[in-house]
């Protein structure tokens, strides 16, 4: 593999300046659109040695035939021209929002003569006023039927409106009540308009004052003995206390703020936008956002909001709370404060009631991520096509219905649990888990490779425990309980690691003397790649490949598997329990079992008699019977 690209250009031709960078394809196809402050600091890193680069990173300038920037003045500059290029464009190497479905919105349409509330999902409706998202359209429609009961306003469509305003005859919502706009003849054009006025600054502000001046306004009435009056308005204060009781108050009163989870992996990462509104959770939002290649959080971060405030045309909040900075910060505060015609201020939150939200976020983040996984390889179709898709990239000859994966998991070297799950027709068969201890190792290969030997061993004895099975089915005149522990073996071996694992796990195929050949093939954490038994260049799936979903999800169950393997090993383990109490070592450990003989007689011991022991005084002694007796219960 070449080194270098070879048309890079000279570091000395990159300008030092803010600017936006292109890298251009075959054909002048535009791949990736990205921006620095220092074009030449950050294009730099791009012509690095090819093989420092990561594998997705380095798919895309291989792919490259040219890189060209554009010089601007400032970061802001910078920000702009960046957003609007990849919104042109699509470049296939930039980050993706993929939402799975379209949030329905309450909206204003404060463009028209007379403005009217409706629900839609629509999000380019020119002068609207929009509020939400909320998550159900029943929730869109609750808030809005208590919000018309407050503030009565027009609901009827432009159609029926147009006829009102012309024959004088009230529109048929007017007619029954529906409708509080002037085509029901009750309230004048210019009234309307004031009613909607207060519609919109209560949705913006929820302000209680309004409830305390209708109660006295009802009180008013009621003095003037105008009961009808009275009543009317009683009932309005009532729906107001409604809608306000339902929305949960997380946050000062004063609070406006949009507070953003955000939980990513490899490929893939879920958002949470709570929209708080004077203290309340007034819209919840999440969706999922494809990666072509690695990028920094922070970078991710402004991505995101650029697509929510600039395509999504949602407005900005006075704050708006994330997991972490973006590098341009200020520059992309002033972009969204000129979005939202005043002061937006872009910051974390490290304490207090925000940064707890900002927590509950990225736990909601963090479990549609998950649950986005899990519906992908739990969909019959898509389960199929996974395990067809990797049969094609892995070269087998038939689809892997039995995958075995296997990982290691240990603590600074101690405790050394291998953990194999299996996986039959792409979903967890939990019965043929099975965890191996690992006594000594020298590294994760010889723990892959011992691990592999163990459980290679049994495939002929399994087979034969089959055989005898069957054979006496088909001969008894009773039914036969079957004693075998495994379906069939496994068409492929899922290592969780890089080129050595997977060469460990070769070398281990081959010395076992499997008859029938099994593929083995490597998931890399860090890219998630493949890497495949003396291929110098690993196998990269598809971003929205079903069998990338598939091979993580048992990467990913594996690796749960393991550390819950290795922490009951080290419940049990006499040599952990005893490393964890201050003052004793791995010579004061060993000094201790020489001494006993046996983990049995430690255990056993009184504090008396282990203070015979070289270098254990009364109180240290004393701590591990404690010690070992709380770990045996």
């Amino acid at each position: 593999m070449r080194t270098y690209l070879e048309w890079r250009p000279k570091a000395s031709d990159i300008p030092t300046s803010p600017g936006v960078y292109r890298w251009l394809g075959e054909n002048g196809r535009l791949l990736y659109v990205g921006k620095a402050k220092n074009l030449r600091a950050r294009l730099t890193n791009y012509f690095a040695p090819l093989e420092t680069l990561n594998e997705r990173t380095r798919r895309m300038v291989t792919s490259a035939v040219d890189v060209t920037w554009t010089v601007v003045n400032t970061e802001r500059e910078a920000l702009q021209l960046e957003y609007t290029w990849i919104q042109e464009y699509s470049p296939p190497y930039n980050v993706r929002l993929k939402d799975d479905k379209s949030y329905p919105y309450m909206v204003v349409t404060l463009g028209d003569e007379s403005p009217r509330v409706m629900m839609t999902r629509n999000r380019k409706i020119k002068g609207a006023r929009y509020f939400g998202p909320f998550p159900k359209v029943y929730a869109v429609t609750e808030a809005m039927n208590l919000m018309l009961q407050i503030f009565p306003i027009r609901t009827c469509n432009n159609t029926n409106y147009r006829r009102a305003m012309q024959t004088g005859k009230p529109c048929f919502a007017g007619q029954i009540g529906k409708c509080g706009g002037p085509c029901s003849q009750k309230v004048t054009i210019a009234e309307h308009r004031k009613v909607v006025d207060k519609f919109v600054h209560f949705m913006e502000t929820y302000d209680r004052s309004v409830a305390d001046q209708l109660t006295r306004e009802m009180n008013e009435a009621a003095a003037e003995f105008r009961y009808e009056d009275a009543a009317n308005l009683r009932d309005r204060v009532q729906a107001l206390d409604t809608l306000l009781e339902k929305s949960v108050v997380v946050l000062p009163d004063s609070a406006d703020a949009d507070v953003y989870g955000i939980i990513q992996d490899e490929l893939s990462a879920a958002v949470q936008l709570f929209a708080v509104r004077h203290g309340r959770v007034r819209g919840v939002r999440g969706w999922v956002l494809d990666k072509e290649i690695d990028v920094a959080k922070g970078t991710l971060v402004q991505q995101i909001l650029q697509d929510v405030y600039g395509e999504q045309n949602q407005r900005p909040a006075r704050e708006i709370i994330v997991p972490t900075l973006p590098e341009d910060a200020e520059a992309l505060a002033e972009v969204l404060s000129e979005i939202r015609g005043s002061k937006v201020q872009l910051r974390t939150a490290q304490r207090g009631p925000k940064a707890e939200l900002l927590r509950t976020a990225g736990i909601n983040a963090m479990e549609a991520l998950k649950q986005y996984k899990l519906r992908r390889t739990a969909d019959f179709v898509a389960r199929t096509d996974a395990l067809n898709d990797l049969r094609d990239a892995l070269g087998m000859t038939e689809a892997p219905l039995r995958i075995e994966c296997y990982d290691v998991s240990h603590l600074q070297g101690t405790g050394i649990v291998a953990s194999m799950v299996v996986f039959d027709d792409g979903l967890p068969k939990k019965r043929d888990y099975r965890r191996f201890n690992i006594a000594d190792s020298r590294d994760d290969t010889d723990s892959i490779y011992q691990t592999l030997m163990r459980r290679l061993a049994r495939l002929d004895e399994e087979e034969e425990v089959l055989e005898d099975t069957q054979e006496a089915i088909e001969t008894a005149d009773t039914p036969v309980v079957q004693t075998r522990k495994f379906a069939y073996r496994p068409q492929l071996l899922l290592i969780d690691g890089g080129q050595p694992q997977v060469a460990a796990a070769a070398r281990a195929l081959r010395d076992s003397g499997v008859r029938d050949q099994i593929s083995i093939v490597g998931i890399a954490k860090r890219l998630e790649e493949l890497w495949l038994p003396d291929d110098p260049y690993p196998v990269i799936l598809p971003r929205s490949s079903e069998a990338l979903f598939l091979v993580q999800r048992i990467r990913d169950e594996a690796h749960r598997f393991a550390i819950q393997a290795q922490r009951k090993s080290r419940k049990t383990d006499i040599r952990t329990q005893l490393g964890e109490i201050p003052g004793i070592g791995p010579s004061r450990t060993k000094a201790l079992l020489r001494h006993f003989g046996s983990v049995k007689r430690l255990r056993e011991a009184t504090a008396e008699e282990i203070m015979a022991v070289p270098g254990i005084g009364l109180e240290t002694a004393k701590v591990i019977v404690r010690t070992i007796e709380k770990k045996s219960d």
